[in-house]
């Protein structure tokens, strides 16, 4: 299952540190760059409550295969034209929204497969869950020296090593996930809507707030990491695999802490809600300095690290209180709603920072503004994840 969130992120993280090249070898600018993980992500916004849905009523793995298939699919498509067309952005973008597709119905829907793997035991959902964000991260942490390692063997193969990366994931899925066999019978589309309107309504404070901390979360995220690639080129010229370890510096962080973060909470709503509101603190304050330093190349990494670590706190968080705390009727529904908040997130950190970057104080202030966003969020978490009222 952790082959999942790891080939999806490299879909898209691998592509960050290579953007710079690609503008260089298609002819097209800092954002229309950012264009090719934005549509990846667009695509997958729209189209992952389809697929908790088509989970819920047919199977988790009769909607996690195919959407693997189409994700190998995207890759050839982008590849191929990378390799063979003179003017190959169109078909970039097509491939790109045709693995989005291939994620809507991938990632989203190892949450809720955990959840029924592991339904009566919390502190094995938690700790699977743990491990599940730790590969999603892991591959934020391979993505950037993965991707400059094979553009600079060939500059347009990131695409086609999705491709294989999604044929390996499909081979593990088929033969080593079980799923267990639901005895109840396809919940129908008015049920459905009626079930989920109910659960939004009963539980819509406090998951509410998690989806909007899952989108803030990573739009500072991919923000952080596209400032980051093309400063690295721009301010402190590091390029090529060099970047890509530097990149991965906070990436690593990010990672570590994941691992530490859904080893401990063991589905203990309380803990999960501290960690939540420290998290929250630390990165609303630590993002407010990425701009003032990024001159600096060891203060931008301490700051981007510590960024990092906050991020890592907050995700095994995020995703256990949804899954653990959600029928498993309604889990797959539920749970694809969150992962299309993160997406929004993933889609509009690029293209935002491609727009202000070029102006020094335009950057300071939307780092700024995501701090006190962060506040923002951290008062909402206080007020509305209410403990006792979940778990009853």
């Amino acid at each position: 299952m952790a082959s999942i969130p790891l080939v999806m992120t490299l879909g898209n993280s691998m592509f960050i540190p290579v953007l710079p090249i690609l503008e260089r070898k298609v002819g097209i600018s800092s954002f229309q760059s950012s264009m090719i993980i934005t549509s990846y992500s667009i695509a997958a916004i729209f189209l992952i409550p389809v697929a908790g849905y088509l989970s819920d009523r047919f199977g988790r793995k009769k909607v996690i295969l195919p959407s693997l298939t189409l994700a190998l699919l995207g890759g050839l498509i982008a590849g191929f034209a990378s390799w063979k067309l003179e003017a190959p952005y169109t078909w970039i973008i097509i491939g790109r929204i045709l693995q989005g597709i291939g994620a809507s119905g991938a990632f989203p829907i190892v949450l809720p497969l955990v959840g029924d793997l592991y339904k009566d035991d919390d502190e094995k959902t938690s700790s699977c869950l743990g491990i599940i964000e730790t590969s999603n991260t892991a591959g934020k942490v391979l993505s950037p020296i993965l991707g400059s390692l094979l553009a600079a063997f060939l500059w347009f193969f990131p695409f086609f090593s999705i491709s294989i990366f999604s044929f390996i994931s499909i081979i593990l899925i088929y033969f080593f996930v079980k799923v267990p066999k639901d005895k109840n019978d396809p919940i129908k589309i008015k049920e459905f809507l009626n079930n989920t309107k109910k659960t939004f309504k009963s539980e819509g404070n406090w998951l509410f707030t998690v989806f909007l901390v899952g989108t803030f979360v990573m739009l500072v995220l991919f923000g952080v990491l596209f400032f980051l690639s093309e400063n690295l080129e721009m301010v402190h010229d590091l390029m090529g695999i060099k970047k890509g370890f530097i990149l991965a510096i906070p990436l690593f962080v990010l990672c570590i802490t994941s691992f530490i973060t859904g080893r401990k909470i063991k589905g203990v709503l309380p803990t999960m809600k501290k960690i939540m509101i420290c998290c929250l603190i630390v990165l609303s304050v630590s993002v407010c300095f990425v701009g003032y330093t990024s001159e600096k190349l060891i203060l931008l990494l301490i700051v981007t690290s510590i960024v990092g670590m906050a991020i890592g706190g907050l995700l095994p968080v995020l995703d256990a209180i949804v899954t653990e705390n959600i029928e498993k009727e309604k889990r797959g529904t539920i749970t694809s709603f969150y992962s299309s908040a993160r997406f929004i997130g993933v889609a509009a950190g690029p293209p935002i920072m491609s727009l202000v970057m070029n102006d020094a104080d335009a950057v300071n202030i939307s780092y700024i503004t995501a701090g006190v966003l962060g506040l923002l969020f951290l008062l909402i978490v206080i007020k509305l994840i209410k403990v006792e009222e979940i778990e009853n």
